[in-house]
């Protein structure tokens, strides 16, 4: 989980730069660091105040928002969680600041969510987005919330989100449009046009409706009926083609948003390599063209055994295979790691919007990957798989639990998807070897 404490330097202020760029943190009074990067899951100390059980010291007598939570933490790695939340509880009962909030609220949530509370884990959650600032990208980093991802919990904060309701993630769909001006660049430019085309329309009509009325009423002086007849009908026609094409170039941006939600989605998802590495697979990017089977147990042994056959054409050409197998996830154990002890190997990257350029540099580490990546991945937290997958056959109009496969592209977005399993001899045919042009242009 996301690991926030605090440090406190008496008689000096010191201001920090969140992960995202045009956001700022200024304490006036105290400087408080967050204890791990809710990003990339580093450590970024200055200095600490660790708080146990056993940290009943001489040196704090009054209870604090700040001594709660970091002491809620140390209950928490030992496993004591109930005890934990109840300092998480006592920490936001202390007038805490900003800060102190959303970490109170944010671990609070974390122990929901260990606990297989989803809907406490996700009110948690909502309050430090909406009231304290929480960056979405941090839920959606957050290997420890594995569980609470899988849950319909997370669907319903994650939509509120991208739509920015009430302010709940308005940074991140503030993101989410950045990228779809990039991938729709003329898309402004036309809803421009069809408000002002629209407008004009809308003003010819305001003075073509008189004169239609006196054309009807007929006299010396009225004008032609069939022209302005005519003009009106134009007019009016124009007002309403706009009209509609304004709302459906809303409604492709919003599908556009929701599949970029999606993909974003799908970068985080966690593998195991042959080597036991775990990674996500935005780190995979540029170097494999992951294919995802899921299906029941015997079609995707099957489509296994199958792709055996054609296992160096396919290794020339970057395919990963990545087993999905219904139900399987339910069944995971869980580990108890604490907050902030996330598997070594899984080092968690920026959110969209978050720091673009170090996730170039962890993509630029691909060549050492390149090593450990074999025929055959394992998909690690099944049940994010399966409701990543399940929510794109919906958006496919793919009836949810058939057998589906997926294949990305390098870049790591969606090249094609079927139902069923897929045929290798085609996938030969149509996918270029990696060192090919054609290839290159994918990255």
């Amino acid at each position: 989980m996301s690991l926030i404490s605090f440090a406190y330097h008496h008689q000096i202020f010191l201001t920090f730069s969140k992960f995202h760029k045009d956001s700022i943190f200024v304490s006036p009074t105290k400087s408080w660091v967050l204890a791990k990067n809710s990003c990339t899951h580093k450590r970024i100390q200055l200095s600490s105040i660790i708080c146990s059980s056993s940290s009943s010291s001489q040196e704090t007598s009054v209870e604090t928002a700040e001594s709660c939570v970091n002491l809620g933490l140390s209950l928490f790695s030992k496993g004591r969680v109930r005890e934990a939340l109840e300092q998480f509880n006592k920490a936001l009962t202390l007038s805490p600041n900003v800060m102190e909030a959303q970490a109170a609220l944010y671990n609070k949530a974390c122990c929901h969510a260990y606990r297989g509370e989803g809907k406490q884990a996700a009110e948690c959650l909502r309050t430090a987005l909406k009231e304290y600032d929480l960056k979405f990208g941090t839920i959606l980093n957050d290997p420890d919330l594995a569980s609470f991802r899988a849950l319909p919990e997370f669907k319903e904060l994650q939509e509120e989100a991208r739509l920015g309701g009430e302010d709940i993630g308005y940074s991140f769909r503030r993101d989410l449009k950045l990228i779809s001006e990039v991938q729709a660049p003329f898309r402004g430019v036309r809803r421009f046009f069809y408000v002002a085309f629209a407008a004009a329309a809308g003003i010819a009509t305001f003075f073509t409706i008189p004169r239609l009325f006196l054309a009807i009423k007929g006299g010396d002086d009225a004008p032609d009926l069939l022209n302005t007849a005519t003009n009106a009908g134009v007019n009016i026609g124009g007002v309403v083609v706009l009209v509609a094409l304004f709302l459906w170039e809303n409604k492709k941006e919003e599908q556009q948003l929701a599949q970029i939600s999606r993909n974003e989605t799908l970068s985080r998802l966690p593998l195991r390599l042959s080597t036991n590495r775990v990674v996500e697979l935005v780190q995979l990017r540029d170097t494999v063209r992951p294919v995802i089977l899921a299906g029941k147990r015997e079609s995707v042994s099957l489509a296994m055994w199958k792709a055996e056959k054609f296992r160096t054409e396919l290794l020339r050409r970057g395919v990963l295979l990545v087993p999905v197998i219904w139900g399987e996830g339910k069944a995971a154990p869980v580990v108890k790691k604490g907050f902030g002890s996330p598997e070594k190997a899984a080092a968690a990257l920026p959110s969209i919007g978050d720091e673009f350029e170090k996730r170039a540099q962890s993509v630029a580490a691909k060549s050492r990957l390149q090593a450990e990546v074999r025929f055959k991945a394992e998909a690690v937290s099944l049940e994010e798989w399966e409701r990543w997958i399940k929510d794109q056959q919906i958006s496919e109009g793919v009836t949810p639990g058939e057998d589906v496969f997926i294949i990305l592209r390098l870049d790591g977005r969606i090249r094609r998807s079927g139902k069923g399993m897929p045929d290798w001899q085609q996938i030969v045919s149509e996918l270029p070897p990696t060192e090919n042009l054609l290839s290159q242009l994918e990255k």
